[in-house]
């Protein structure tokens, strides 16, 4: 184990040396979900619960659950809640999506989030490390799963939050069509005018306003340090979507 800082030092996260490993991604994620204080929020995938306690570190009196199948993560998301003073705040249950714990109720929470496998199966070789496999390549749930399974457990107008690859925009946007609008698409692009490798897709359950291209965001600027924008967001702002 290690245990490394998040959030400018706010947040202590203890993750495995060797395995998969909270980067800059569930942080964004948190950042960009519209919780307040007295709202509910479940995240899909919790892993070690890097984004769930980021959210409820920036938005206190917000509640988050988290769904995590492998057992181990549970316990270390779970004692990284206590570690940052944030139980029962943050709980994180043994679960799947197929077969989620009894105490989630479909239609009940306002926000819901996912940082999902990147890649489908078949499409790269796993990593030989099995955390580090199940966090990159999807297994036996696909990405229609995983949305599919977030729309059904978030409340009516409630928000749905994804972080994902950007050449997987397509499927996504088809997955959120049938039951989902007021979609914004915001790219992250590693620096400006390069394409953007991820993007954060947020929607409304039964909602039909149009989709938004918002502006994005540059990670990275000359020399490759963090822009001021990034920056802030890693230090724990709100990442507003549509600003303005």
């Amino acid at each position: 184990m290690t245990e490394d800082g998040f959030l400018g030092g706010r947040v202590r996260l203890r993750q495995p040396a060797d395995g998969y490993r909270a980067a800059i991604d569930p942080v964004f994620l948190a950042a960009s979900v519209p919780a307040k204080a007295g709202e509910t929020v479940l995240e899909a995938g919790a892993g070690h619960g890097a984004a769930a306690i980021c959210l409820a570190s920036r938005v206190p009196g917000c509640q988050v659950f988290g769904i995590e199948a492998q057992a181990d993560l549970v316990r270390l998301a779970n004692d990284n809640a206590r570690l940052n003073g944030l139980a029962p705040a943050v709980q994180v249950m043994v679960g799947d999506l197929a077969k989620p714990p009894p105490r989630l109720i479909s239609g009940s929470f306002d926000h819901v989030m996912a940082n999902p496998p990147y890649l489908a199966a078949g499409a790269a070789s796993s990593s030989p490390v099995p955390g580090r496999a199940a966090a990159n390549v999807e297994g036996e749930a696909v990405l229609a799963d995983w949305i599919g399974f977030l729309l059904r457990m978030v409340r009516l107008k409630g928000t749905l939050t994804l972080i994902h690859r950007a050449d997987r925009l397509d499927e996504i946007l088809a997955l959120l069509r049938a039951d989902a609008g007021e979609i914004v698409v915001f790219p992250l692009w590693p620096r400006a005018g390069e394409p953007a490798k991820r993007v954060i897709v947020r929607a409304r359950r039964a909602i039909r306003t149009p989709l938004t291209v918002a502006a994005g965001l540059a990670l990275h600027g000359e020399g490759g340090a963090y822009t001021p924008e990034a920056d802030a967001v890693l230090r724990g702002d709100a990442l507003d979507l549509l600003p303005g």
